[in-house]
């Protein structure tokens, strides 16, 4: 073979082995790394910066896809708690770095040519343990309700810096282990509940109300204590407005009943056992809206119901129209008493009855109407017609007689009948007289008022007389009988002209 050739075939060998040894560097570390990142754990492997492989975990914890995301991907998922994370994946040949989580753990970055593989590790078990020990102990340390721990014999082997100033703050000194700020016995009551306890702060001995809780623990409690002022001062001021309540409702004759939102008697006066008969007994054990009424009906002091069988559903429908404010009636009683109840809605779902005893206003509009029904009758036995306008001109009474003599019924007008109507329509029975505008004129107070009289000549009639007299209150009574019955008068048109 000449020399040419030989050198020829010798070049060729050499590239061909130096091309396949290339090769082989290049896939062997890719197929390591591969391998490694299929094993367990959070793993992650990028080639060129893309994101070539993840474990299951890794996925799950970073939501990254093969193929779909980019190692920025991934550092601004994690940028915060690994704030050291390399802007890009590294580009020697070969290498490997570590950086630390925060809060514990670390990321391991290894590098093959063009693959980077990225493993997270967490730190120790005592590492997180002390940290969240450290975070714990700083919350609680700063906590600004007051916490101590206290061993089985009650003595205080923690506390926190608001427990410390607390005790400054009522008792001068520092904290002692063997006094604890409050002498309350929970330690060794296992079934102990929340209670409250006071503190007597400076020397005018003012007290500082607090809500005492207490966890069992291995070994001791810890112990917390709420200030529970604003509270204290809420329900005293609140009890201080129910007594004023209580104390001005005494005074009402008013029966009055407030039911709270769970429909217990909740405030009641004086006046509503004078009026229900209910003993005072009965009424400070808060009974319920429905047993109330139940006894109401036991002692007649309510109306009989027509069907006891739907007695319960009326006393529902009461207590519904109640909240509403609806409920507005009148109960005529056995007795001959009458009551007005009424049902109001309060605030915070409460519900207000209001008995009233009416019995004499009932008694006195009855004995008016029937003065007025025996007035009515008596001045319809008269022959002679009578009327009365009130001031403002509207006819308030008339008598039978006046109705037959002018054929005119008031009471049949669904509107007030005037002077002036009145007027008109005696016009059109009677002859022409120019003192009608006169009549007009005193009813409604533009003349002198004093008795004066008229004649009238109704067509087919016999002459009459019209008398006008003024009577209390601004009113005038105007009255027409026949001429020759007329009585004599202090004051006549004639005299008045004159």
């Amino acid at each position: 073979m000449p020399m040419f050739d030989l050198m020829i075939v010798v070049t060729g060998s050499l590239i061909s082995a130096v091309i396949a040894i290339w090769w082989l560097n290049r896939i062997t570390p890719a197929a390591e790394i591969s391998a490694e990142a299929g094993a367990e754990g959070q793993v992650l492997l990028f080639e060129e910066g893309a994101l070539h492989h993840a474990t299951p975990d890794a996925q799950d914890r970073f939501s990254l896809e093969p193929g779909a995301h980019e190692w920025e991907d991934l550092r601004d998922k994690i940028l915060k708690q690994v704030p050291d994370f390399p802007l890009r994946p590294g580009v020697a040949a070969f290498g490997e770095t570590r950086v630390l989580i925060d809060g514990g753990g670390d990321v391991a970055i290894s590098f093959r040519g063009p693959m980077t593989r990225v493993a997270f590790r967490d730190g120790p078990s005592e590492t997180a343990d002390l940290t969240e020990l450290i975070n714990l102990r700083a919350i609680t340390t700063s906590n600004p309700q007051a916490v101590w721990q206290v061993c089985p014999q009650g003595r205080v082997t923690w506390h926190n810096f608001a427990y410390a100033a607390l005790y400054r703050h009522a008792t001068g000194t520092e904290p002692d282990p063997i006094s604890p700020l409050f002498a309350v016995d929970i330690v060794g009551q296992k079934d102990a509940k929340e209670q409250r306890a006071s503190l007597s702060i400076g020397e005018d001995g003012s007290l500082e109300w607090y809500q005492i809780h207490r966890t069992q623990m291995e070994g001791g409690a810890v112990i917390r204590a709420t200030c529970l002022d604003a509270v204290v001062r809420a329900e005293k001021a609140q009890r201080n407005f129910v007594q004023t309540l209580a104390k001005t409702f005494a005074h009402l004759s008013i029966g009055l009943a407030i039911f709270d939102r769970k429909r217990q008697l909740a405030i009641f006066n004086p006046a509503l056992i004078d009026l229900t008969n209910l003993s005072a007994e009965f009424l400070s054990g808060r009974p319920t809206m429905m047993s109330f009424f139940d006894l109401l009906r036991e002692n007649r002091r309510m109306p009989e119901p027509k069907n006891y069988k739907n007695w319960r559903q009326e006393i529902a429908e009461v207590i519904a129209a109640a909240n509403d404010g609806r409920y507005q009636e009148t109960w005529s009683l056995e007795t001959g008493q009458t009551y007005k109840v009424s049902g109001r809605p309060h605030p915070d779902g409460a519900t207000a009855f209001l008995i009233e005893d009416i019995s004499a206003e009932v008694t006195l509009a009855r004995n008016f109407r029937a003065e007025l029904d025996l007035g009515q009758c008596l001045l319809d036995t008269l022959s002679d017609g009578i009327v009365v306008f009130s001031q403002s001109g509207v006819l308030t009474f008339s008598n039978a007689a006046y109705g037959d003599m002018w054929g005119l019924n008031p009471e049949q007008s669904f509107a007030n009948v005037t002077i002036g109507d009145s007027i008109k329509a005696w016009k059109e029975q009677a002859s022409p007289n120019p003192m009608w505008q006169d009549v007009e004129d005193f009813v409604m107070g533009a003349a002198d008022r004093y008795p004066w009289d008229m004649p009238v000549q109704i067509k087919g009639k016999n002459p009459m007389a019209c008398q006008v007299v003024p009577v209390v209150s601004g009113a005038t009574m105007i009255r027409f009988c026949l001429a020759n019955q007329l009585p004599k008068l202090h004051q006549s048109v004639a005299q008045a002209k004159e």
